[in-house]
């Protein structure tokens, strides 16, 4: 099933190559057709596969047989696409073996008939029921998107949308919905609408009570708009209250990862600060250039603003943290140890290379060749770093900071419970539709990896998963990187005093302190509930943690 969630539409990353192949992942299964599904078009007849309970047949068997392929050659990749006439049950049995091979907790799977599901449905059960010692679900990043509409965001660095990047507060009336940041010269940026503006209405419609279903159309088109050039008219309030009214049309927009970076002359002395949005190959020389600038002008103090970074790269993650610290403190420690089911100990299942410990890469990288070149990477050898965080901070950012607390460099955590996401996939296309399923886990240095509630800012901490630091709300009365924003503000405060200082929780709003409960993640119908997720689920979509070969230069073709 597509999972949808109120956030921002121009969120890119870059991710491993996959090739797409056609048609959807099927509807429903119909009486006629045994939960098979209709083969190819055309009078080709397809026999379907049969299902024997704990027998697996290897997952290649069925790869590539789709209920309705695709013809043609794919955009992306410049190649045909592999699809061959298939079955709604050949897409299903695949998943079955490709679950069965390479997700993280295959034995706690069920293994049901999958007659009588359809695709979409099939896959959605493929997942372990058990919970963790907090209640919580233990999977809770197990997705699907349309391939097409994956690689326009995540290959092309574009998606549809207005630029805005939305922190979501609640999809059932009251809905709450604010701007977090917009994107440089994006249609939001380009009408005034800034940091803490909120959502009203969209084109008379109340986004705040309207529980009708012609009102929640409304919504949903407008945020998440089909295609570019379709405009609507937005009501919005400021910080301040002065109410805006604006039509924007969608538009293509170019992700900026990097943003507001800046020397900040404080009572802590020279603080470095950047705006880091998303772990993407994009955001190599732009996190090259900040540390240039920090290097240049001798902070004492970095300050990295995460709070809305849900991942990606691994490889670029461990890169930020070579930058931020240095050979001298890292002194050839590992970033991340990654693991896989108890089937593939020593070989990654999904590129077949052995598996080796991912290093804090000290020089750059070729992401488009997977290539490690001879160029240095500047570093500013400092023994502590400041992450600003929210529940939003997921996946590659929570490495960061599991990395860096490996090799014993100080993290102090300014904000919200990280969303705790230790695991990643590869996101894997078939038929049309890319599937996201855990696959695996990474532990740091010191063999720590268990994080799966978050990483949680403690002024005294005292479980492995707590961070020193202060627990603090987000706060949308300022702009990200002005010195009398909380978490910024706290930043500096503990730089120099040691200790958090005393804020009132209801000041600002609490919105970025608060996790999102179970509720609010589950794709359900209540009365006025949007059928939207929490931002976090667009985030593992996009910027999961992602594994990319690195070679050397002298190992590539």
């Amino acid at each position: 099933m597509v999972r949808k969630s109120l956030v921002t539409v121009c969120l890119t990353a870059a991710v491993l190559s996959v090739t797409a192949c056609g048609g959807s992942g099927g509807g429903a299964a119909s009486p006629t057709d045994n939960g098979a599904g209709g083969g190819a078009g055309g009078g080709t007849t397809v026999t379907p596969p049969v299902w024997t309970a704990g027998q697996f047949a290897a997952e290649g068997t069925f790869k590539n047989f789709c209920q309705v392929p695709r013809t043609g050659i794919d955009p992306f990749s410049r190649q045909p696409f592999p699809d061959m006439a298939g079955t709604s049950m050949h897409e299903k049995m695949w998943l079955r073996s490709w679950t069965h091979n390479t997700y993280l907790w295959y034995s706690e799977v069920p293994d049901n008939d999958p007659v009588p599901f359809s695709v979409s449905d099939y896959f959605d059960q493929l997942k372990t029921p058990q919970l963790t010692d907090s209640g919580n679900a233990k999977d809770n990043f197990h997705f699907t998107e349309n391939t097409e509409e994956y690689q326009q965001s995540t290959q092309a660095g574009v998606s549809a949308g207005y630029g805005i990047r939305w922190s979501f507060g609640s999809n059932r009336p009251p809905r709450s919905l604010t701007i977090a940041y917009t994107e440089p010269a994006s249609p939001a940026a380009n009408v005034g609408l800034v940091r803490g503006d909120r959502l009203l209405s969209i084109n008379g419609v109340d986004f705040i009570n309207d529980s009708t279903d012609s009102g929640l159309a409304v919504l949903n088109a407008a945020i998440f708009p089909a295609a570019t050039g379709q405009s609507f008219n937005f009501v919005f309030e400021s910080a301040s209250g002065v109410q805006k009214a604006v039509t924007m049309a969608a538009a293509n927009v170019a992700s900026s990862p990097v943003q507001n970076v800046k020397v900040l002359e404080t009572v802590a002395g020279k603080v470095g600060y950047m705006q880091f949005n998303s772990h993407i190959a994009l955001a190599q020389p732009q996190l090259i250039n900040a540390i240039r600038q920090f290097a240049t002008e001798n902070v004492n103090e970095l300050v990295i603003d995460l709070r809305y970074n849900g991942g990606g790269l691994l490889a670029l993650a461990s890169q930020l943290g070579f930058m931020a610290t240095g050979p001298a403190i890292i002194q050839d420690r590992i970033f991340e140890r990654t693991i896989f089911n108890d089937k593939h100990p020593t070989i990654n299942p999904v590129t077949g290379r052995p598996l080796s410990a991912l290093p804090f890469y000290s020089k750059e990288i070729d992401y488009e060749a997977g290539i490690l070149t001879n160029t240095d990477l500047p570093s500013l050898n400092l023994s502590r770093v400041f992450v600003l965080s929210t529940a939003n901070t997921c996946s590659a950012s929570e490495a960061f900071i599991n990395g860096l607390r490996g090799i014993d460099v100080e993290v102090i955590l300014i904000g919200g419970q990280t969303c705790g996401k230790p695991y990643g996939f590869y996101p894997t296309d078939n038929c049309g539709t890319t599937y996201f399923t855990v696959q695996f886990t990474g532990v740091n240095a010191k063999g720590f990896g268990e994080f799966s509630d978050g990483f949680v800012p403690k002024a005294s901490p005292q479980f492995a998963a707590d961070v020193k630091g202060c627990p603090l709300p987000d706060d949308f009365s300022q702009q990200l990187g002005d010195v009398n924003e909380r978490l910024l503000n706290a930043a500096i405060f503990y730089a120099r005093n040691g200790s958090c200082p005393e804020v009132s929780a209801a000041a600002g709003g609490a919105a970025g302190l608060l996790r999102p409960d179970n509720e609010t993640r589950i794709d359900a119908n209540a009365a006025g509930q949007m059928r939207l997720l929490d931002p976090r689920y667009q985030d593992i979509l996009f910027n999961s943690k992602l594994i990319t070969e690195i070679k050397s230069v002298e190992e590539a073709p």
